[in-house]
């Protein structure tokens, strides 16, 4: 079987063992490709690094809602690298309130006319403003390769991201016990716009959860869904990679 992790932080020092050990242990598992994800100008940086070092890993520049005080211009510059390949994570989070909502709306805003402008996925990150997420990305225009990442919705809120043109992401947090409307979201999500990530080193799935998250453990995540959806496990590996190949153009062989 061949997976992809769609969002992992390998550039991160918690991952186990660090990027090294991590793909190591990814590729054993038969996860091939994996995207490190920037969440600002440092981060971006040593995901571009760690993409470096690795075949099969790639990696992406952006503001997370926590950081847009930092300014889009502090990210705006190295978009150029070879492995760059997606905007993000970038969106809204109100649940921390970290940056100031109408600064995190502009800075929202900002990066997805970059994703347009550079014809770039955009990775999305909403926690707590659904309405809000789906108002602005409906009044700018959702880049053709939206991807919702860690989706915490329900199946309705599911069903609005396919309806603008979007892919699911899922991580651990289907495992989850209580996260019946995000396993309710991924039985009703279709194949070709599922997509499986770790978010690590956050977000292990059970039977894991309370560890540092690790990219090989996608494969838990996907055989997880797999069982929700009563569809062999090779099947969602494939359709799952084949997703990404959709949603992340430059991963396509």
């Amino acid at each position: 079987m061949n997976w992809t992790d769609n969002h992992c932080h390998l550039h991160d020092a918690r991952i186990p063992g660090g990027p090294a050990a991590a793909v190591e242990a990814a590729h054993a598992a038969g996860v091939s490709t994996m995207i490190t994800v920037g969440c600002d100008a440092e981060t971006s940086r040593a995901a571009i690094a760690v993409a470096e070092q690795f075949d099969g890993v790639w990696a992406t520049v952006g503001l997370h809602p926590h950081d847009a005080v930092n300014g889009v211009d502090t990210i705006a510059t190295m978009f150029d690298h070879p492995k760059v390949i997606a905007v993000g994570e970038c969106g809204l989070d109100f649940h921390y309130d970290h940056s100031p909502r109408d600064v995190q709306r502009a800075a929202f805003v900002e990066q997805i006319h970059l994703a347009h402008r550079l014809h770039l996925p955009l990775i999305i990150h909403t926690r707590e403003a659904w309405a809000e997420t789906f108002d602005i990305l409906r009044a700018e225009g959702a880049p053709v390769q939206t991807i919702f990442h860690c989706f915490t919705g329900d199946a309705d809120d599911a069903r609005q991201c396919l309806d603008l043109g979007g892919f699911v992401s899922f991580s651990g947090i289907v495992t989850f016990k209580t996260a019946t409307d995000v396993q309710e979201a991924a039985r009703i999500c279709p194949l070709d716009r599922l997509l499986v990530e770790t978010d690590s080193p956050y977000l292990a799935p059970l039977p894991h959860r309370g560890k540092p998250n690790q990219p090989s453990l996608v494969t838990v995540v996907g055989g997880f869904i797999a069982g929700l959806r009563g569809d062999d496990v090779e099947t969602i590996a494939a359709s799952s990679t084949a997703a990404a190949c959709l949603a992340f153009p430059r991963l396509a062989p």
